[in-house]
Protein backbone atom coordinates (compact mmCIF):
# COMPACT_ATOMS: atom_id res chain seq x y z
CA UNK A 1 0.00 0.00 0.00
CA UNK A 2 1.46 3.28 -0.76
CA UNK A 3 1.62 6.69 1.45
CA UNK A 4 -0.37 9.48 -0.07
CA UNK A 5 0.78 12.87 1.21
CA UNK A 6 -2.02 14.76 3.46
CA UNK A 7 -4.98 16.22 1.20
CA UNK A 8 -4.50 19.98 2.59
CA UNK A 9 -0.43 19.65 0.95
CA UNK A 10 0.38 20.68 -2.44
CA UNK A 11 1.17 17.89 -4.71
CA UNK A 12 5.26 17.49 -4.62
CA UNK A 13 6.96 15.80 -7.81
CA UNK A 14 10.32 13.96 -7.60
CA UNK A 15 13.34 15.61 -9.36
CA UNK A 16 16.83 15.05 -8.51
CA UNK A 17 16.33 13.19 -6.01
CA UNK A 18 14.37 15.72 -4.21
CA UNK A 19 10.37 16.59 -3.82
CA UNK A 20 9.56 19.92 -5.90
CA UNK A 21 6.48 21.84 -5.82
CA UNK A 22 4.68 21.95 -9.43
CA UNK A 23 5.16 25.29 -10.85
CA UNK A 24 1.58 27.81 -11.51
CA UNK A 25 3.18 29.00 -14.63
CA UNK A 26 0.16 28.44 -16.63
CA UNK A 27 -2.22 29.74 -14.26
CA UNK A 28 0.44 32.91 -13.74
CA UNK A 29 0.60 33.92 -17.32
CA UNK A 30 -3.13 33.37 -18.01
CA UNK A 31 -4.21 35.93 -15.03
CA UNK A 32 -1.76 37.99 -16.63
CA UNK A 33 -3.28 37.74 -20.26
CA UNK A 34 -6.26 38.63 -18.71
CA UNK A 35 -5.41 41.47 -16.93
CA UNK A 36 -3.92 43.07 -20.20
CA UNK A 37 -7.63 42.03 -21.99
CA UNK A 38 -9.79 43.30 -18.87
CA UNK A 39 -7.72 46.60 -19.01
CA UNK A 40 -8.92 47.32 -22.37
CA UNK A 41 -12.05 46.17 -22.23
CA UNK A 42 -13.36 47.56 -18.68
CA UNK A 43 -10.54 48.77 -16.86
CA UNK A 44 -10.35 46.03 -14.11
CA UNK A 45 -6.97 44.26 -15.31
CA UNK A 46 -4.96 45.42 -12.81
CA UNK A 47 -6.51 43.42 -10.13
CA UNK A 48 -5.63 40.33 -11.97
CA UNK A 49 -2.02 42.35 -12.87
CA UNK A 50 -1.30 42.36 -9.16
CA UNK A 51 -2.51 38.84 -8.81
CA UNK A 52 0.11 37.72 -11.54
CA UNK A 53 2.52 40.12 -10.16
CA UNK A 54 2.55 38.55 -7.06
CA UNK A 55 1.93 34.98 -7.72
CA UNK A 56 4.90 35.37 -10.45
CA UNK A 57 7.76 36.80 -7.90
CA UNK A 58 6.92 34.55 -5.21
CA UNK A 59 6.67 31.30 -7.70
CA UNK A 60 10.03 32.64 -9.63
CA UNK A 61 11.61 32.80 -5.44
CA UNK A 62 10.52 29.55 -4.96
CA UNK A 63 12.38 28.41 -8.27
CA UNK A 64 15.78 29.84 -7.13
CA UNK A 65 15.67 28.51 -3.82
CA UNK A 66 14.83 25.31 -5.23
CA UNK A 67 11.86 24.14 -4.12
CA UNK A 68 9.81 24.23 -7.40
CA UNK A 69 9.91 22.58 -10.52
CA UNK A 70 11.60 25.52 -12.72
CA UNK A 71 10.56 24.02 -15.93
CA UNK A 72 7.77 26.87 -15.83
CA UNK A 73 10.24 29.57 -15.24
CA UNK A 74 9.45 31.36 -18.93
CA UNK A 75 6.08 31.37 -18.75
CA UNK A 76 5.72 32.66 -15.26
CA UNK A 77 8.27 35.40 -16.08
CA UNK A 78 5.99 36.16 -19.10
CA UNK A 79 2.82 36.04 -16.91
CA UNK A 80 4.22 38.35 -14.32
CA UNK A 81 5.50 40.85 -17.18
CA UNK A 82 2.43 40.91 -18.30
CA UNK A 83 0.59 41.73 -14.94
CA UNK A 84 3.28 44.36 -14.43
CA UNK A 85 2.33 46.22 -17.70
CA UNK A 86 -1.52 45.69 -17.08
CA UNK A 87 -0.88 47.45 -13.68
CA UNK A 88 1.40 50.22 -14.96
CA UNK A 89 -1.44 50.95 -17.99
CA UNK A 90 -3.96 51.17 -15.04
CA UNK A 91 -1.94 53.54 -13.42
CA UNK A 92 -0.87 55.52 -16.53
CA UNK A 93 -4.73 55.36 -17.62
CA UNK A 94 -5.69 57.01 -13.81
CA UNK A 95 -3.41 59.67 -14.00
CA UNK A 96 -4.83 60.71 -17.46
CA UNK A 97 -7.86 60.37 -16.50
CA UNK A 98 -7.66 62.51 -13.62
CA UNK A 99 -5.94 65.16 -15.89
CA UNK A 100 -8.58 64.95 -18.30
CA UNK A 101 -11.52 65.85 -15.58
CA UNK A 102 -9.28 68.43 -13.69
CA UNK A 103 -8.97 70.15 -17.43
CA UNK A 104 -12.99 69.94 -17.78
CA UNK A 105 -13.51 71.60 -14.41
CA UNK A 106 -11.04 74.20 -14.72
CA UNK A 107 -12.41 75.17 -18.48
CA UNK A 108 -16.23 74.76 -17.18
CA UNK A 109 -15.34 77.31 -14.55
CA UNK A 110 -13.17 79.39 -16.41
CA UNK A 111 -16.47 79.49 -19.11
CA UNK A 112 -18.43 80.00 -16.41
CA UNK A 113 -16.62 83.08 -15.11
CA UNK A 114 -16.43 84.69 -18.48
CA UNK A 115 -19.71 84.30 -18.71
CA UNK A 116 -20.59 86.16 -15.58
CA UNK A 117 -18.70 88.86 -16.40
CA UNK A 118 -20.51 89.94 -19.35
CA UNK A 119 -23.25 92.71 -19.37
Amino acid sequence: MSQLPPMNSPPMMPIGGGMLKPHRAGTVLALGILALVLNFGCGLGWILGIIAWVMGNADLREMDAGTMDPSGRGNTSAGRICGIISVVLAAIGLVVYVALMALGILSFAAAGAAGASRP
